[in-house]
């Protein structure tokens, strides 16, 4: 949009509006008409989200399967793997739960002498 001059920008933008749909009209007077911009950039898409060490989850679950015996999962255990892995990227309380309980209990399996999960 550099190309144009400021009111060519309104023109186009008050073209858009105008084309819209009264209830899509509504929301933007709702949040404000002067702050919409409809010729924003989009957002980047979720699966580019990184975690602390600058990994995708994609790179992670990668990861993290390559390093477990293939006999010992099947899609159930991957499909849990991933959804921990993505919970812990979105800071997802349950996942953090989840996770906490499951060390605090591998702990106490190995402190009162069993086998470790």
């Amino acid at each position: 949009m550099d190309k144009f001059t400021p009111e060519e920008i309104e023109e186009k933008k008050k073209a858009i509006f105008d084309a819209m749909g009264k209830r899509g009209q509504r929301q933007i007077l709702k949040k404000g008409y002067e702050q919409w911009n409809p010729f924003a950039e989009p957002k980047d898409p979720i699966d580019i989200r990184k975690d602390k060490t600058k990994r995708t989850s994609q790179e992670l679950i990668r990861e993290f399967l390559s390093q477990v015996d293939h006999e010992e999962y099947n899609n159930t255990f991957a499909q849990g793997a991933f959804e921990m892995c993505l919970g812990i990227i979105n800071s997802d309380e349950k996942i953090r739960g989840m996770s906490e309980f499951a060390c605090w209990y591998d702990d106490l399996l190995k402190k009162e002498g069993h086998d470790s999960l």
